[in-house]
């Protein structure tokens, strides 16, 4: 399936701003089951300084400057894509433990690469209480992804959605007192308590394709960034897991980037001077495209 994506970020200032410097992951990351077709980046004003290139966990990022003064600050990203369905995780009989000890020991490249995952980042902790959590899943024996798959659920059950609850930096102790928080947070959720038993798990940004209620047009800007993650197994390699909506994630889902946490792979973020307060208006659009394919 393609999708053309439109994804536009604005900030407004009550100065202007002389200089500020940004890194943004808007182009959406290839894969055996996603191709970028087009990918554009336009930025009002102009920088002075735009250069792109790989970061440290393998995904596109621009950095760019602009040293001109300004009150207002447009990125817009429009891009498309073709996604493809993964392969249907096999439903293997490894337990949790001996993939967390296979990790741990097997320095094969893959396990190395996925070793990396395992600790704790800045805005991923892990705790005693987050291993807790996780044991009424995790329990002695259990194979890997069925054990996987219950703490999806579990946490789609337990949490409820609610965008008023939680801000980028609600610690992650509190969104499990809370029960409530957003899909970043139930995605760092996640991880915190698979990193908390020993198992690697990263952190995946990008968008999913929603439709309006029947009957209701379809609203241009209406859709948002999502999150999910990725747990690791020796066996069956990366496989992704949306506890926000209970599914593992396929053609609706878009990867833009990954990491350890939000921090890693935040679609804008930057550094500037003066400005005054400030405001953030985003606007994101992920529309379906027919090819010849799809009939």
């Amino acid at each position: 399936m393609d999708y053309k994506i439109v994804h536009t970020t604005e900030y407004s200032y009550t100065e202007a701003v002389p200089i500020c410097h940004n890194e943004v992951h808007l182009n959406p990351r290839e894969s055996p089951n996603q191709k970028r077709l087009v990918s554009r980046l336009a930025i009002v004003p102009m920088p002075r300084l735009i250069e792109s290139r790989l970061d440290y966990f393998g995904n596109d990022a621009t950095f760019f400057t602009i040293d001109e003064g300004h009150i207002r600050l447009t990125v817009t990203a429009s891009s498309r894509v073709r996604v493809s369905a993964p392969p249907v995780p096999v439903a293997s009989l490894a337990t949790w433990e001996s993939v967390r000890d296979r990790v741990a020991t097997e320095r094969t490249p893959a396990n190395l690469d996925a070793v990396q995952f395992a600790p704790d980042s800045p805005q991923v902790e892990t705790s005693a209480a987050l291993a807790d959590y996780a044991s009424a899943s995790f329990i002695s024996g259990r194979p890997w992804l069925e054990a996987l798959l219950d703490l999806t659920r579990r946490i789609h059950a337990d949490f409820r959605y609610d965008q008023t609850a939680t801000t980028v930096s609600t610690p992650l102790a509190e969104v499990l007192n809370l029960r409530r928080g957003v899909c970043q947070d139930f995605a760092h959720l996640e991880i915190g308590c698979l990193r908390s038993i020993g198992l690697p798990a990263r952190y995946v940004s990008g968008y999913l394709v929603t439709n309006p209620p029947p009957g209701q047009p379809r609203l241009i800007g209406a859709d948002a960034s999502h999150a999910w993650l990725s747990a690791y197994s020796p066996d069956d390699g990366w496989i992704d897991l949306d506890p926000t909506n209970d599914q593992i994630p396929s053609t609706k889902h878009i990867t833009l980037a990954w990491g350890r946490e939000y921090s890693d792979v935040a679609p804008i973020k930057g550094v500037v001077t003066g400005g005054g307060q400030h405001s953030m208006k985003v606007s994101v659009d992920v529309m379906p495209v027919l090819t010849d394919a799809d009939g």
